[in-house]
C-alpha cells in the first residue's frame, strides 16, 4: 500500500483547547480531518478548518459555543462509510452498513474490529493525562482499490506527562482526592491546594476537571476515571 497513491484522512479527538504543532504537521499531510469531540473552544475548530475540511461531533466539554454541532455523524469518504460520536455509550444500537466507527472520550487509543465494523478511538492529542500516550490516527485509502488501513500516530507530548509527586501514594489516593474536593468547594485555588497537600498542580487540575465534567461524581468515582496504574508504574 505504501507504494501506491492513497488518500489521507486525519482522525483526532479530545484536543481540549490544545492543538500541538506536531499534530498540525500531521494534519497538513491530510485532505480531510475528523474530530471525535471535546474540541473545547471555537478557535481550535477554526484553526483546523484552516488546514482542511473538518467533520466534527460535539463532546461533553464542547459547551455553549458548540450549540447546534452534531452529536453524531454518518458520512461517506472515499467509499468508506463512517459513523462518529464522542461517547460510544450513546451510539445508535445498530451500525449496519458502517465500515468505520469513530469515537473518543476515554483518551485511550483503541483499534479493533467488532462484528465486522472497525472501531477506532484515536486517543487524545490534547493535554497529556499523566503518562498516557499522546495519540491520533491517519486513515489511508488506496486510490485504485479503495482498500484502507489505519495508522496510529504517537506524538512526543513535550509537556512531559509528569506523575503526581510528594505525599501521593496508591494507598492514600482516594483520601487525597477527597481533600482536594473539599478545598476546591471551599474556594481555594489550585496552587494553594497543591501546596497544602504536597502534590503537583497538574494532579489537582485533573481532579477538578473530572469533578466539573462529571456532575455528582465522588472521590472514588474520580479515582476510577484516572489512569491509576500509569501514575505509579515507574515510581518517581
Amino acid at each position: 500500500m505504501e507504494n501506491s497513491a492513497y488518500r489521507r484522512i486525519a482522525v483526532l479527538a479530545d484536543t481540549h483547547d490544545l492543538l500541538r504543532p506536531e499534530a498540525v504537521k500531521v494534519l497538513r499531510t491530510c485532505e480531510v480531518i475528523l474530530h471525535g469531540g471535546d474540541i473545547s473552544s471555537p478557535h481550535i475548530l477554526k484553526e483546523l478548518e484552516g488546514i482542511a475540511p473538518v467533520y466534527a461531533v460535539r463532546g461533553n466539554n464542547d459547551k455553549e459555543w458548540a450549540e447546534g454541532m452534531a452529536e453524531e455523524l454518518d458520512i461517506s469518504l472515499f467509499g468508506i462509510r463512517i459513523s462518529m460520536i464522542h461517547n460510544k455509550k450513546f451510539r445508535k444500537k445498530s451500525l449496519a452498513g458502517t465500515d468505520l466507527f469513530i469515537y473518543a472520550h476515554s483518551h485511550k487509543y483503541v483499534a479493533e474490529t467488532v462484528d465486522g465494523v472497525f472501531f477506532l478511538n484515536p486517543g487524545s492529542c490534547g493535554p497529556r493525562r499523566f503518562r498516557q500516550p499522546v495519540t491520533m490516527a491517519v486513515l489511508k485509502v488506496q486510490e485504485k482499490t479503495g482498500k484502507w488501513q489505519v495508522e496510529r500516530i504517537d506524538l512526543t507530548g513535550r509537556d512531559g506527562g509528569k506523575a503526581p509527586s510528594g505525599n501521593l501514594t496508591e494507598d492514600n489516593l482516594t483520601q487525597v482526592v477527597t481533600a482536594i474536593l473539599r478545598d476546591m468547594k471551599a474556594g481555594r485555588k489550585v496552587e494553594v491546594i497543591a501546596g497544602r497537600l504536597g502534590v503537583d498542580s497538574e494532579f489537582v487540575e485533573q481532579v477538578c476537571r473530572i469533578y466539573v465534567t462529571h456532575p455528582g461524581v465522588d472521590a472514588q468515582g474520580i479515582v476510577s476515571k484516572m489512569e491509576v496504574n500509569a501514575l505509579f508504574e515507574h515510581g518517581e
